[in-house]
C-alpha cells in the first residue's frame, strides 16, 4: 500500500463518527473534543473547506479549514491516521487545500508539538507570535 492508492476528495461529506474515528487514530485526538458529539458536528458543519483522503472506502486523512478563500485560510485540523503517515498524505492534503484557494491566499495553522519540525520541511514559515483566547464557560 502506498500513496498511489489514496483518493483525495473535496466533494464528500464525512460523518462525525468518521471524523472521530480518524482523530482517535492520530495524536490530534487527544487535543480535540472527541467525546463532545455536538461540538464535532458543528466543527464539520461550519468548515468552509474540507479535503479528505481515502484508501478505498476508509477515511485516512482530513484537512479541515476555515477560510474566505482569498485573504486567509486557517487550517484547523490536519489529521492522518498513524498507520498511513510517512506516505506524503499530509502534504497532499495541504496541497489540495491550497489548490482551492486564490493566488496569494495565506494558509495559517497552529502546529501540534509533535509536528513542529514537519511544517518548515514542506514550505511553511514560522511566525513568531500567535495568540489565543478561549471564551469562558457561562
Amino acid at each position: 500500500m502506498g500513496k498511489m492508492d489514496i483518493t483525495y476528495r473535496t466533494d464528500r461529506q464525512i460523518t462525525a463518527s468518521e471524523f472521530i474515528g480518524l482523530l482517535n487514530k492520530t495524536s490530534l485526538g487527544a487535543r480535540r473534543p472527541v467525546s463532545d458529539l455536538e461540538c464535532i458536528e458543528a466543527m464539520l458543519e461550519h468548515a468552509d473547506l474540507m479535503v479528505t483522503a481515502w484508501r478505498d472506502d476508509q477515511l485516512v486523512g482530513v484537512a479541515r479549514s476555515l477560510t474566505d478563500f482569498h485573504y486567509c485560510c486557517y487550517l484547523s485540523d490536519l489529521a492522518v491516521a498513524e498507520s498511513e503517515q510517512q506516505l506524503g498524505i499530509g502534504k497532499a492534503l495541504i496541497d489540495h487545500t491550497q489548490a482551492s484557494l486564490a493566488s496569494g491566499c495565506r494558509m495559517i495553522l497552529l502546529a501540534a508539538p509533535q509536528a513542529e519540525s514537519y511544517y518548515p520541511h514542506i514550505g511553511f514559515d514560522q511566525h513568531r507570535s500567535a495568540w489565543t483566547r478561549v471564551k469562558p464557560a457561562t
